[in-house]
């Protein structure tokens, strides 16, 4: 930062309330501000008409483009995704091209010749959503200066390897599950997505951990793992209500899942939540749209999507990130298919 940008930050900070120094973050896009102040802050230098050198040298060339790569196909959590990364690109001036690929269908695409593609159209950086990236297909792209960030990665990253955003997902599997405890229900059935799933798995550990917590023994025939999907909540939610002993309750890994859910509930004359209590994750429009509305756990989709975009740029810009992954905070909305267990079905 040049001594001639001193007077602007302290303008900029005056209007927005806050100090020079949080200006400057949000000026080199760091992931330490509060959404709320981000959004004060890029206001006030929007009124002064302030571009950072990074914008001023985009908008010599034309804007940046970054790559939009959605895997795992679930509807609603992606479109909040792309809701926050599009916001955040009008507000920096950058180009995102979006693209969806099976986990099946990424794994066999060239990755050199992918990458390569990306470098001779001028792309700035990838994000992928959902995906499974391996060690080859980083690389590839970091040999020719494409920026790499991961939302919600279905794997480990390879060592060496990429930028990811993700929420608290231990945690958020823990509050949901300990909501249903304190409602009553120890016959609790966890229904998750991908088995390889880090963002699952930790929901996975989150729920057994808060059954451990009541000294709840966990049941295998409770555990269930398929995909994002409606179709992983049907078969999965026909099969525990089969069970000799069935759940009153069910920890749904996210709200396309439980859709899955409440749909086998109406089928069997079940209601949610007098005789099956249910907890979604993800809290997505869909949460409001059900009947009952679904209690979940709300992922900040929206700030994970921005966080993403900003990652790639400040990576492409040759930054180094406060940290490989940022993980941002779940917090539980219970709203009516949750209830406290009058009896015990048998």
């Amino acid at each position: 930062m040049t001594s001639r940008s001193t007077p602007v930050l302290a303008t900029v900070a005056e209007l927005a309330g806050v100090s020079a120094p949080t200006v400057s973050k949000v000026i080199n896009g760091r992931d330490d501000v509060a959404e709320a102040t981000r959004v004060r802050v890029q206001a006030a230098l929007d009124q002064v008409g302030y571009r950072s050198p990074s914008q001023r040298r985009i908008r010599s060339t034309g804007p940046a483009m970054v790559d939009l790569v959605i895997g795992v196909h679930d509807g609603a959590y992606s479109m909040e995704v792309l809701r926050g990364i599009l916001d955040y690109a009008v507000t920096v001036d950058v180009d995102v091209v979006v693209s969806s690929h099976t986990p099946n269908k990424l794994s066999r695409v060239d990755h050199e010749e992918w990458a390569q593609r990306m470098k001779e159209s001028g792309r700035t950086g990838i994000i992928f959503v959902t995906s499974q990236v391996s060690s080859d297909q980083v690389r590839a792209f970091s040999q020719r200066g494409i920026a790499v960030v991961v939302i919600d990665p279905l794997n480990p990253p390879p060592p060496g390897g990429y930028a990811s955003v993700g929420a608290t997902n231990w945690a958020g599997g823990k509050a949901a599950t300990e909501h249903l405890l304190s409602l009553g229900h120890e016959r609790v059935a966890f229904l998750g997505g991908p088995v390889a799933a880090e963002c699952s798995i930790a929901r996975l550990h989150g729920y057994l951990a808060a059954l451990m917590s009541r000294g709840i023994a966990s049941r295998a025939d409770y555990v269930f793992d398929g995909g994002f999907n409606r179709e992983t909540g049907v078969a999965a939610t026909r099969a525990v209500l089969d069970l000799a002993e069935p759940p009153t309750a069910i920890f749904a890994a996210s709200d396309t899942i439980a859709l899955g859910v409440l749909e086998v509930a109406r089928e069997r004359g079940l209601r949610v939540p007098d005789d099956l209590s249910l907890v979604g994750f993800d809290s997505t429009p869909l949460a409001e749209q059900t009947l009952p509305r679904l209690t979940s756990v709300a992922q900040p989709l929206q700030e994970m999507g921005r966080a993403a975009l900003r990652g790639v740029l400040r990576l492409a810009r040759g930054e180094q990130l406060d940290s490989a992954h940022t993980e941002l905070a779940t917090e539980l909305v219970v709203r009516d298919s949750t209830a406290r267990l009058i009896s015990t079905r048998s």
